[in-house]
């Protein structure tokens, strides 16, 4: 094993992704088994997702997920990536990570994205518009005042005064110029784009300002990982993601996944056909040597500390192989 990817940690972002033919309570006990799964294998935290009026994403509730995943392991980081603060009022995500952190002492991540809604009606329902986005760096220094006591109103959030939750930003578009102001580590996606993935990292670095929360720049950087026996079994695991992508984006819907070998006797559009192939590139996938020397690659160019695999798939006891496999990679 390489030197660069024994000192680098690996973890996992599940996003509770429902499947054709199962419920999203089922989605749901899936992530919190697989959180045993991957503290056995040696993963350095499991991250859960905020999505909502999502037909196949049952990971509506990161906070209240993540207290279920922490209370079935014992020693596997857990957090959010994440919880979506232009959605809440910043008091409220402060009280339930102190609550988090209270339960579970040392082990709670607070994984922070700047998305809205994905639709005007999911907008309207949560009363939120696209330009609550924007207020996000104020959100963010308002949740770490609330830790800290620093609250102009005079009101203290119980229990997270005084407690300290490692905060993480989650980089898309402006994110990583937020996280470097406010001395956070940053977590920035994804494979499929090197290149915008890299400015962004740089720019991170070059504007870091030190902070009671970081003392230096600390990049996670994610994306899909699969690892199967044979580089045809590994394509095979990003088919169902692959086509709930392409079809979110010819039906204006993002849905359940399907079964690998219903997407492949599909006959799709020229469209479809585009997003679907378009949708199978990018990522880390293939044997374990070649994950092993790709992985060896993005590392090297981006000097990433930590790697979040966000890998999706149908066949759960395939994506488990593919981690244990990964695993043996990271530790040799």
């Amino acid at each position: 094993m390489s030197s660069v990817i024994a000192s680098t940690r690996f973890s996992v972002l599940d996003r509770s992704r429902t499947r054709e033919g199962h419920t999203h309570p089922e989605a749901l006990r899936d992530t919190v088994r697989l959180a045993g799964e991957l503290e056995g294998l040696g993963y350095h935290r499991l991250w859960v997702s905020e999505h909502h009026g999502v037909p196949g994403v049952a990971g509506s509730a990161p906070t209240v997920l993540a207290a279920a995943v922490a209370a079935a392991t014992r020693t596997i980081r857990v957090g959010t990536g994440g919880v979506m603060l232009p959605n809440h009022r910043p008091l409220v995500v402060a009280e339930q990570f102190g609550v988090l952190e209270s339960l579970f002492p040392g082990r709670i991540d607070m994984g922070l994205g700047r998305s809205v809604g994905f639709t005007d009606g999911v907008r309207r329902a949560l009363g939120r518009d696209k330009e609550d986005a924007e207020d996000f760096e104020a959100q963010l220094r308002e949740l770490l005042g609330w830790f800290r006591g620093a609250s102009p109103t005079g009101v203290h959030a119980r229990p997270a005064e005084g407690l300290t939750v490692p905060p993480f930003v989650l980089a898309m578009g402006e994110g990583a110029g937020i996280a470097a102001r406010a001395g956070l580590p940053m977590v920035i996606g994804d494979f499929r784009n090197r290149e915008r993935m890299r400015r962004g990292i740089d720019h991170y670095r070059e504007h870091f300002r030190p902070s009671p929360w970081a003392s230096e720049p600390y990049v996670v950087v994610s994306g899909t990982v699969a690892v199967a026996g044979t580089p045809e079994e590994a394509r095979r695991l990003l088919v169902p993601e692959a086509w709930a992508m392409a079809y979110s984006r010819t039906h204006g819907t993002f849905p359940p996944l399907p079964p690998a070998e219903r997407v492949e006797a599909l006959s799709m559009t020229g469209k479809e056909r585009g997003f679907y192939e378009s949708g199978l590139t990018g990522h880390i996938a293939g044997t374990e040597e070649q994950v092993a020397h790709e992985l060896e690659t993005v590392l090297k160019e981006t000097g990433a500390q930590e790697v979040l695999v966000t890998t999706s798939t149908y066949d759960r006891e395939a994506l488990v192989d593919s981690y244990r496999r990964l695993a043996a990679i990271t530790s040799g």
